[in-house]
């Protein structure tokens, strides 16, 4: 399960979006790469963006999904909905059991909403509160490079619009508004990157009703497991 997590250098402080799923620690490999203050920005609650989360100092998301980021349990966060051998690729180390698999609690130490600025020195990020994935889903887009950073509200893959706090309603109104964005490169949550081509057609494809991910469980059982 490929979870991508991003550093952006800035003059002042870096910016870590997302923290992956915390099989490992993060912090001090940060800090061994640029020695730089880094404060911590997820997208959403979802466990796969929150694993380490806990172990930085400044932590920011939306406050609608204060709660799960101060209490994550399998449920809230939707790890037992997949984490497991169907993912399984490697384990992060010999012996270790996904029964075992837990989250820190990791409160937000500050709140993000749509029209927020987040200032690193030489460069700008505004915060887009782009809900139906889950609640407080939140991107990051600088305007300066048309460069957008969006968690899972689009990725180049399947889409997830059925999770236990899941909005489709919402989740198309924000897919429309993110079609109209000036975008030059999206970093997403899953996948590579991609261009305002794909973006568009991304979009285009979920609100025609493809490009989304049914039933979660038929999904997981299709998958080629461990080689």
């Amino acid at each position: 399960m490929r979870c991508n997590m991003w550093l952006i250098h800035g003059r002042d402080r870096d910016l870590l979006v997302d923290s992956g799923m915390g099989l490992r620690p993060m912090k001090q490999e940060l800090a061994a790469l640029r020695g730089q203050c880094v404060h911590a920005v997820c997208t959403h609650c979802h466990f796969d963006h929150i694993g380490c989360f806990h172990e930085f100092d400044v932590r920011l998301g939306h406050a609608l999904e204060a709660s799960v980021y101060a209490e994550p349990d399998l449920d809230n966060s939707c790890a037992r909905a997949w984490i497991g051998g169907e993912l399984l690729t490697a384990l992060p180390r010999e012996g270790y059991v996904w029964d075992s698999y837990r989250l820190t609690p990791a409160p937000l130490t500050g709140y993000l909403d749509d029209g927020d600025v987040l200032d690193l020195g030489d460069r700008v990020f505004q915060v887009l509160h782009l809900p139906g994935h889950s609640p407080g889903s939140i991107a990051l887009y600088e305007r300066a490079t048309k460069t957008l950073f969006s968690g899972d509200a689009v990725y180049d893959g399947e889409l997830i619009d059925n999770a236990w706090h899941s909005d489709p309603e919402s989740f198309r109104e924000s897919l429309h508004r993110l079609r109209e964005l000036p975008v030059e490169t999206v970093h997403a949550g899953h996948f590579a990157s991609f261009g305002s081509e794909r973006l568009v057609e991304l979009i285009d494809l979920y609100l025609a009703g493809a490009m989304r991910i049914a039933s979660v469980d038929d999904w997981l059982a299709a998958q080629p497991g461990p080689a």
